[in-house]
């Protein structure tokens, strides 16, 4: 591709990183994040999972539907009540409403700075929903279909 071709093309206006500088930064990201694919394997697997998953949200948020097993500890409260509701030995994988709510990010860097491992499940219980897995809400269990647009509908494996 011609320098001008590359300038006129939005993709490729800013070049792509290094190889090992891409590597780097992705093994980062996965660092800091989990899918709600991940997420559901590992809870559904047997024995422990090796984390705990919190919901960061408000009590009707919780209310309206939460992940089975999770911790409800709202972002504003995890100062004051982490280190009664978590281990410090164990990761912690947070969650809010969706891709459109940095709620799980402000819950993971609060729990960061007390000092937990944390990751940040991507998503969030929107997209846990949509992908068709189990959840709680006050008045009991619910488990959607699968959005095709979110997760294979005939198959549990998306191959990702």
């Amino acid at each position: 591709m011609t320098t001008t071709a590359a300038a006129a093309n939005p993709v490729l206006r800013v070049a792509p990183a290094a190889p090992a500088v891409a590597a780097a930064y992705f093994r980062a990201g996965l660092a800091f994040h989990a899918d709600v694919s991940d997420v559901a394997a590992a809870l559904a697997g047997e024995g422990d999972p090796g984390f705990v998953v919190v919901d960061s949200r408000s009590t009707a948020s919780w209310d309206q539907g939460h992940i089975p097993g999770a911790i409800h500890l709202p972002t504003a409260l995890i100062p004051e009540q982490a280190e009664q509701l978590l281990d410090k030995d164990v990761p912690v994988v947070t969650y809010c409403w969706g891709p459109g709510c940095n709620g799980a990010t402000r819950a993971a860097l609060a729990l960061a700075e007390l000092g937990y491992q944390v990751k940040e499940m991507l998503g969030g219980f929107e997209y846990w929903a949509r992908e068709g897995f189990a959840y709680e809400t006050w008045e009991g269990a619910v488990r959607r279909a699968a959005d095709p647009l979110t997760a294979p509908v005939d198959s549990e494996d998306c191959g990702c």
